[in-house]
């Protein structure tokens, strides 16, 4: 139907004095003897759009649109309302497009985020997810625009693979078998499979981006990664959102300094478009927000390598639940105390040992470790894990039968270090944390539609 969007009316000055519809849903209704008002809301801006109805000269409204939840679609004069400098409609006409009952869940004017996730269907019309969702929306569309600026050609990788990108084993199986005793042996049942081998969701797109990369010299993957994790961290879902360049002719400080372009870039383009969603989140979840972000837009990361890291942590005057020695893999509390307590600010560690890592990562010379960073943020921990990338085929190999793998399904990847391998490196970083770092909300279930975790499929 045709309407105007109520971000449109609120703050755009040449509707004043003119007719115009809107449609959306009832926020709040307050009723008295001769005036009523209704605080309407279409997913355009966190403000709602106050409808005045006169009661005397004004039209006949149903009972029903003035309830909590309701959908209405309302006609009427566009006036100016002086005291917060915001436009209002005085309605000619007010039609009920849903009506909604007293069981409507959202009643109460707060709630606590535990209560809506049990809702995920419902909750996104609180002004929190409102807000959420479309700050997820501006940040998504600037890693777009960012990448396409730089030259970046955009790929799809498949969702389906016969390859474990980390090498954990933490995939989901694809299978249209299912259950059955009928099979002696995984062999036998793999061959009977829609695929004939054994496949799963893809933990990753970095396999398939670096063939990518290997042609068209500068990629980037956007789309979901799958892990099968037994997880139930604050920063841990079974599906999320993998951002994953991959850049060929690239060494590790290269891939550094994209990383920072990206998340420079990102943040400030969100505190540009969202002004109002930001001084909310500032307001109701993380005090000192835009100073945080602008911090990290005006300064440059720190740069840290891991085996100073580690020193710094064993001269931490705090007691960490995990203890810290040099080839251990870094706990949040870890990563959070040096974003946080040490350097106030946004962290690469870099030449992790090779152990701890994945079998794709370039080795350094000291043989023992590899050239891997991580991006480190305060109050989410890691939001990027990248690497240079090992293009010579006999060390890949060494590192792959070290971990105990088999090179079944990995024989692409392989190729590509047969046939004119470069230096080439990327980064993933996880779309969910760096939306978590930009609105404050402190729990990746809350900045995802439906989140994925054990045990819950709503």
């Amino acid at each position: 139907m045709k309407h105007t969007d109520i971000k449109e009316i609120l703050y755009t000055d040449s509707f004043v004095g003119k007719k115009a519809t809107v449609c959306g849903w009832v926020r709040t209704a307050r009723d008295s003897k001769n005036v009523a008002f209704l605080a309407l809301n279409d997913g355009t801006t966190l403000n709602h759009l106050q409808i005045v109805i006169d009661k005397e000269n004004g039209p006949e409204v149903s009972p029903e649109a003035m309830k909590l939840g309701a959908s209405v679609k309302v006609t009427g004069e566009v006036v100016k309302n002086d005291r917060n400098n915001t436009n209002e409609i005085n309605a000619e006409e007010v039609i009920l497009l849903g009506s909604c009952p007293q069981d409507y869940p959202l009643q109460k004017k707060f709630q606590k985020l535990e209560t809506l996730r049990e809702m995920p269907h419902i909750r996104v019309r609180t002004n929190t997810f409102n807000a959420v969702f479309r700050v997820r929306s501006v940040i998504a569309a600037a890693i777009h625009r960012f990448f396409q600026e730089k030259g970046f050609v955009y790929i799809n990788t498949p969702l389906i693979t016969g390859s474990d990108c980390e090498g954990a084993g933490e995939m989901f199986q694809v299978t249209t078998i299912g259950y059955s005793d009928k099979y002696d042996n995984a062999e036998d049942y793999y061959a009977d499979d829609f695929f004939g081998k054994k496949t799963g969701l893809s933990v990753s797109g970095q396999l398939e981006g670096e063939v990518a990369a290997m042609g068209l010299g500068k990629i980037y993957t956007f789309g979901p990664s799958f892990r099968a994790e037994n997880s139930n961290t604050q920063r841990h879902v079974a599906e999320f959102w993998h951002v994953e360049p991959e850049v060929a002719f690239a060494e590790l400080p290269d891939v550094i300094e994209l990383a920072e372009d990206m998340i420079k870039y990102i943040i400030k383009d969100y505190m540009e478009k969202c002004p109002e969603e930001l001084k909310f989140f500032e307001e109701r979840f993380e005090k000192g927000l835009t100073e945080k972000l602008l911090s990290v837009v005006n300064n440059d990361f720190e740069v840290v390598d891991y085996t100073d890291a580690i020193e710094l942590l064993k001269k931490a005057p705090v007691k960490f639940e995990f203890p810290v020695e040099w080839g251990c893999d870094l706990q949040s509390e870890h990563e959070r105390y040096i974003t946080e307590q040490v350097y106030n600010k946004p962290v690469f560690l870099i030449n992790y040992p090779k152990g701890i890592k994945s079998f794709y990562m370039k080795q350094n010379a000291d043989g023992k470790t590899v050239a891997a960073t991580d991006l480190l943020v305060p109050g989410v921990g890691e939001i990027i894990g990248g690497s240079e990338r090992e293009a010579d085929l006999d060390k890949l190999l060494a590192a792959m039968k070290e971990k105990g793998m088999s090179t079944e399904g990995y024989d692409f990847y392989l190729d590509l270090r047969k046939y004119g391998s470069v230096p080439h490196g990327g980064f993933g970083l996880g779309f969910e944390r760096i939306i978590m770092y930009c609105t404050g909300m402190a729990n990746i279930r809350d900045v995802i539609l439906y989140p994925r975790t054990v045990g819950n499929i709503k």
